[in-house]
Formats: C-alpha cells, structure tokens, sequence
C-alpha cells in the first residue's frame, strides 16, 4: 500500500480555488454567449431583409442566375472576336427570339386543344357516370355518416324549437354605383402589368450585368474583402458550380422533354409538342414540377380515350421517364456540380420558398450553392460548407473511429469497404486503417474510456476479419517475416493488418504475439525459419522498450534482420542515425513502407529499382528519336518551361528527362544540376537509365509521386537523388498524341511534402506545353540514328563515353 501524501500536482489557478477557476474562465464564456447572439442578430436582420426586399431581391437573383448561364456563349463570341456590346445583343436577341419562338408554339397548341376540348365532353361524362355507378351502393362508413347525419338535423330542430330563440337576422346589402371604368381596368392590368415590369428589369439587369461583368466582378471581390486569391476563387467557383448546374439541368429537362413528347404522340394524347415542351419547362422547378407537368397529359389522356387503356400507359410513360431521369442520366450528368447535399437541398428548398415564393423554389439551388462557395473560401463563414455541403463533415479515418466508439462494427465495414472499393485494400491499410489506430492511441490516456478501448479493440478485430475473408491472400513458401505489437493491443492490430498487407503483396508472413520484453517472453517466441521481424509501436516515445526488445532479440538470434515500425513518429525521428542508435536495420513509418523493405529477397528490391521496359518500347524510341532533342533542338523553349514549373510549383528544381535505350537525358531544366554531361554542345546531364528516377515514370506509364525519397526504397540510395538533394519528387509523364510516353516531366525539392491532385492536373497542362514543344513538326529534324540501337543517345553524332 502506497501512501501518497503529496497530492496531485495543481495549475496556479486551480490553488486559489473554484471560485477563481470560474473567474478564469467566465470571461471566454461570455466572449461565446455574446458572440452566439450578435451571429443570431445578424441572421435575424438578413433574413428580414431579404422577406421585406423581395420585391427588389428577387428580379436581380434571377438576372444573375441568367448571365451566369449567358455568360459562357459571350465569352466564346468575343473571343472569336466580336466587340463586348455585339457579342451581348446576339446572345440576347437570340435567347429573346427563342423563347418569343416557344410562346407562339405552346399558344398554338393551347388554342388547338381548346377547340377540340368539346368533343371530349362526352367521354368525360360517360367515365365520370361509371365511376358514379361502381361507388353507389352500401360503403363501408355509409352506417356513420347517416347516423352523424340524422344527429345534426335532431339538434338543429331541438335548437329552432327551444324557447327564446331567435329568428335568423335579415341579410342587408347596400348597392352603390359601381366602380369607375378607371378603376375597372386598373383592376384588370394591374396583375399583367406586375410581371411584364419584373420581366423587364430581368432583362435590363441581364444586359448589364453581362456587359460588364468585369467591373461587377472587382466590386464583389472588394465587397467580400480579404484575401485576394480567396476572393477570385470564391467568384470562380460560383460560376463554374451554378453555370454547370444549369447547363445540366437543361440538358436533364430536354433529355426528359423529348422522350416525353415522343411517347405521348406514340399512345395517340393530342398535344403532345405542348406537354413534353410543358414537362421540360415544369423541371426547372426542384419536386413540385414534375408532378404538376405529369397532371396534364393524364387528365387528357382520360378524357380522349373512352377505355383506361391511354391513361395507363400515359401513367407508366411517365414513370419509367421520371425513373430513368432520376437515377441514370441527373446522376450520370450533374456528379458534384453543386457540392450540396440531398437534405440542403429540401431544406433550402422549403426556407427559399417560405421566403419568395414560387420563385424562391426556383431559385433555391443557385442561391444555395453561393452560399456553399462563400462557406468554403471565407474562414468566418465556414459553418456553411459543413451544413450544406455533399463532403462529409468528418474524414474516412475518423468516421470508422466514432462508429467503432458507437460499437457499431457493422457500419464501420460498410465505410471500409466503399472506400477500398476506390482506393484498394492496400491504400486503406497505410492511410486509413493506420490513422484509425493513430487516433485510438492519441485518445487511449486522454478521453477514452474503458468501454471505449474496449469497443475498439473488438471493432478492429471483427474489422480485419471481415476485410480478410472480402480479400483473401496467401501467399506461397514458408513464412520469412514475422510482425510483433510493441506493448498496446492498437500495437497488435497493426501487426495484424501488416501481416495482411504483407500477404497481398505476394509476401509470406506471420504475427507473434505482443507481450513485454522480459527474457521468457523472448525466449518463447517462435522464430524458427525466421529472416526479418518487424516490431510496431505506436507510442510516441518507445526508445527505452525498444532497446530493451532488441538487445535480448540480438542476443538470442543474432543474425536477425530487425525494422521497426513507429506508426506515430515524425519523419525527422526515422532517420539511419536513430536507427542505429536503437540497434535495428531499419525504420519504417508506414505500411508501404514497411512492405518495400520487409520484402524477402535483394533480388526483388533491385527489380523494383530498376523496372523493366515498357511494351512499346522499340515504337517509343523511334518517336523520341523523330523529335531531335536529344541533339538539342529547342533546348531554350524547354528550359523556359522547367523554369515556370519550378516557380508555380515553388520547388528547388524543375527537369525535363528524355528516356533512351540506356541513359536518361535532361533536356530542359530550371538550374545547373552537378553530374555527369555529354561532351559535346549542347552539353547537358545525362545519368545510366537504371538509376533515373523517371524510369519508374516510363515503366508504368502515369505520375509517379514520392513525398519523401528517403522513406522509398528504391530511390533511397540513388546516386541522383543524393547528389540533387532531392527529398520530394513527383514526375508526370510526356506523352506523345500516339502514347508514347517520351520521358516526364520532373519536380524536386529538398524538404519532403505532399501535392495534391488539383495540383497534378496543372502539371499535366505543363507537361502537354512540353510534349508540344518537343514534337513541333514545323521545326527541322535530324534523321534517327539506326546503328546502335541499344546504346546510348549520340549528341550530334558523338558517342557518350560511359
């Protein structure tokens, strides 16, 4: 029994009490309280405005939802090069005529029914007579209606007859003489009149704005203030979102409209260029449309047919559209063009229409998706993109971890699995099933509680057995590696998910179980036939355990190949100096990792360093050789563009590789790089193809990303890597119009990062201004070189000594 007599150690503000502790923090309570409640004035007065300004707010939504969708045909007519003002007048007298166009057509076909609706008044009543006669006839409530019935007329006579009770009042009703004929016709035009004015600041405003919309661009990007790239791409993203949006959805509406009217004409209802224009119209108003578009063309289809035939197959033409539309072709074409959410879109949905109206429902997707891209850009109004937006509010690796938390292992499965499905079982091992673990063992000490590691635990295990028995993998030979749990169970379920990882890559492995380090525990251990061990630990500090581990390891089995995973450490702690102070061969920081050097024989990991040649390598050197560049043709026009790339992408270095039978050729670069050269003009760097890097490009064909080189095995002792100083790399391949892939183009820099894929798009665009560069027909081409095939590239006919 252990006495302890000095107390748990308190923060300066804890010793003067709770009473001081609520002083400490009552002021940052009240900082929340009165900022919740200016945030709540402030919605409170936005929407006020927006209900009592309607009449002014609505015809500029709407004249800003139009030139978001006009916008683009001016653009691509005054870059043909019609002036600003023309470009505008076409565009609109065009639209104008158009819709004056569908007038006239839907007029036409209103007043052809309309004269033919006579006819039909017999079928009608005949249909309505028989479904007079099938409802007469004793009904199953007709006994309550009749007795509810002879109550009412009971205390009505009770009521006349009672004494005291007075007659019903003489209805009085003064004649005037009439409105004026003034006032008569105001009443008459005043309801046509409200909209013709509506429409026509529409049409001004839609004039205006797409006149010049340069200047009403820089007043919003001063209006919303801040950061200037915020800003611009808070503008450009509304406009591509809500433009794309309506070109879909007229693209959705005509595709629904067509095979509408095509129907209806085939089962014989009258007025069918009417209802399918009608239904195309009736879609762009979100849920209610398409139902009130569908009332018509049944109700005539009822009343021209004397059978029930017209109606049903009317009735089934119209589902199967509305069924076809809704799941193939809107998901098929609108994808994440708005970025809301299905549940943003009802509640917007039902808030606008509470505000505007009608039109507010028509609007309700353009105005919702505004305030999506200002949530997005602007920090302060951030809360947007979680309400509204279609992303998930919490990431993969997190989201497994709360339903794990929930004990709900079954749903945790079901995101696992959906996310393999894109990435693959072996990317969701190094990045969300080690970050799941990640996030168990930060909360092991600091939130969790029993049930709550205890859930885990259970989760991840019913997790991996699930996800193995989905992937089943075994590889052949007897197992040579063997994967141990540093202390935790968290450290053991990442042996577990290693040892799988290890078994899809062709890699026999097996897991021993996690226990402390004392000599029995070691000396249990069943490492008969073992090669490699590799020991995980999520702990941030495991140095002491480790070389305790190790030393009794070494001891026992002293020829062992050791690496040591430290799932939770920082890259700058994984270096050969920590590595040897641990006594381990290697540290490994992730799951590729850990499977690159876990990987049995040296033979293997020299093929991964230097890959074999691509299918079409004969046809792809014939094309490099076509191009000249390695003879130094437009030598300046591709350093110029390795320049640029290395500026927009802020990197150390920026080269251009071209690939030869045997060597790799820099052909464009943004600095002077250290190595070897050809001796002859143009002299440039040239290293052996099996230690470039873009090789890896070539061979497979597509961008090639590596974060950190010391971290890869194949490039963590590569001469170039190390004499450039290169930490990150990412290449993307030059490919040619053909497909052959001619070499890439390459940016490195000292300090490991990471590039995201909007980035890799605009290196794609770069590396097509490269390739156009390089195969540029107008320019004047040496002959290839036929002899030799197989030895490296000749600079203007001189043979490069090795």
């Amino acid at each position: 029994m252990t006495l302890n007599i000095s107390g748990p150690r308190q923060a300066p503000h804890d010793l003067l009490g709770p009473d001081a502790n609520a002083a400490v923090a009552a002021p940052e309570g009240r900082v929340d309280i009165v900022r919740m409640a200016a945030w709540l004035v402030v919605g409170t007065v936005i929407i006020g405005l927006l209900y009592y300004g309607q009449e002014v707010l609505i015809p500029l939504a709407i004249a800003f939802l139009i030139s978001f969708a006009l916008g683009p045909l001016v653009k691509v007519l005054v870059r043909r090069g019609i002036p600003q003002v023309a470009a505008v007048s076409v565009v609109m007298l065009t639209v104008i005529a158009m819709l004056l166009g569908l007038g006239l057509l839907i007029t036409s076909q209103v007043s052809v029914l309309s004269a033919e609706l006579p006819a039909y008044q017999s079928t009608i009543r005949a249909k309505i007579q028989g479904l007079g006669q099938q409802m007469e006839g004793p009904g199953l409530f007709d006994g309550v209606f009749q007795t509810i019935a002879t109550v009412q007329e009971q205390l009505a006579t009770a009521l006349q007859d009672a004494p005291g009770a007075v007659a019903d009042p003489l209805a009085v009703t003064v004649v005037g003489d009439g409105p004026s004929p003034f006032a008569t016709a105001s009443a008459w035009l005043a309801p046509a009149l409200a909209p013709l004015a509506t429409l026509g600041i529409v049409v001004v405003f839609v004039f205006l704005v797409l006149l010049d919309r340069g200047d009403l661009r820089d007043r919003l990007i001063r209006l919303l203030g801040g950061n200037l790239h915020r800003s611009t791409d808070a503008l450009e993203e509304a406009g591509k979102r809500i433009s794309k949006y309506l070109l879909m959805q007229l693209v959705v509406n005509v595709t629904y409209g067509i095979p509408m009217a095509l129907g209806l004409w085939a089962i014989g209802v009258p007025g069918w260029i009417l209802w399918g224009t009608l239904a195309a119209i009736m879609r762009f108003i979100p849920y209610v449309g398409p139902m009130l578009s569908a009332i018509f063309p049944l109700a005539l289809a009822f009343a021209v047919d004397p059978g029930w035939q017209m109606v049903l197959m009317a009735l089934a033409l119209i589902v199967f559209l509305e069924l076809v539309s809704n799941n193939i072709v809107e998901p098929m074409l609108y994808g994440t063009s708005t970025g809301l959410s299905a549940l943003s879109l009802i509640a917007a949905a039902t808030f606008w229409t509470a505000l505007w109206g009608p039109l507010g429902l028509i609007l309700s997707t353009p105005l919702t998706v505004c305030l999506l891209v200002v949530g997005r850009n602007l920090p302060q109004l951030a809360f947007f993109d979680t309400l509204l937006g279609s992303t998930p509010a919490l990431d993969l690796p997190t989201r497994i971890y709360q339903r794990l938390i929930a004990n709900d292992p079954d749903e945790a499965y079901e995101i696992a699995s959906d996310a393999i499905r894109t990435t693959g079982i072996a990317a969701f091992y190094n990045t969300t099933g080690m970050e799941v673990l990640r996030q168990a063992s930060d909360d092991y000490h600091a939130n969790a509680r029993v049930e709550h590691r205890l859930r885990v635990v259970d989760g991840m295990d019913q997790l991996l057995e699930d996800l193995r028995e989905d992937h089943p993998a075994t590889p052949a030979g007897t197992p040579r590696v063997a994967c141990i749990g540093g202390k935790w169970q968290v450290d053991a379920i990442s042996a577990e998910m290693l040892v799988h990882a290890l078994a899809l890559a062709d890699i026999s492995a097996v897991q021993r179980a996690t226990g402390t380090v004392p000599a029995r525990y070691v000396d249990g251990l069943d490492l008969e036939g073992i090669d490699t061990v590799c020991i995980g630990y999520f702990s941030r500090d495991p140095d002491a355990a480790v070389r305790g581990f190790v030393r009794r390891l070494r001891r026992r089995w002293p020829d062992l190949r050791i690496v040591l995973a430290l799932w939770n450490a920082p890259e700058d702690q994984a270096g050969p100096d920590r590595a040897e102070a641990l006594g381990v061969d290697q540290i490994v920081l992730s799951v590729d990792e850990a499977v690159q050097w876990l990987t049995p024989a040296h033979a293997d990991r020299a093929a991964m360093q230097a890959p074999p040649p691509p299918a079409d390598e004969a046809a792809r050197l014939d094309a490099l050789a076509q191009t000249a560049v390695l003879d130094g043709r437009a030598r300046e026009d591709l350093d110029d563009l390795a320049k640029r790339a290395a500026d927009v992408f802020d990197v150390s270095l920026a080269f251009i590789s071209a690939i030869d039978a045997d060597a790799e050729y820099i052909v464009g670069q943004s600095a002077d790089l250290p190595g070897r050269r050809t001796e002859t003009e143009p002299r440039m760097n040239w290293m052996p193809r099996a230690e470039a890097m873009c090789n890896h490009v070539i061979a497979a064909d597509d961008t090639l990303v590596v974060p950190d080189t010391d971290r890869d095995v194949r490039f963590s002792d590569n001469p170039a890597v190390r004499q450039w100083q290169g930490r990150f790399y990412v290449g993307t391949p030059l490919r040619t119009a053909d497909g052959h892939v001619l070499g890439a183009l390459c940016l490195m820099d000292r300090e490991p990062r990471q590039i995201e894929d909007a980035e890799l798009d605009l290196l794609d665009k770069i590396a097509a201004d490269v390739v156009a560069v390089m195969t540029d027909q107008d320019a004047v081409l040496l002959e290839p070189r036929q002899d030799e095939p197989t030895a490296p590239r000749s600079i203007l006919g001189q043979r490069i000594p090795d």
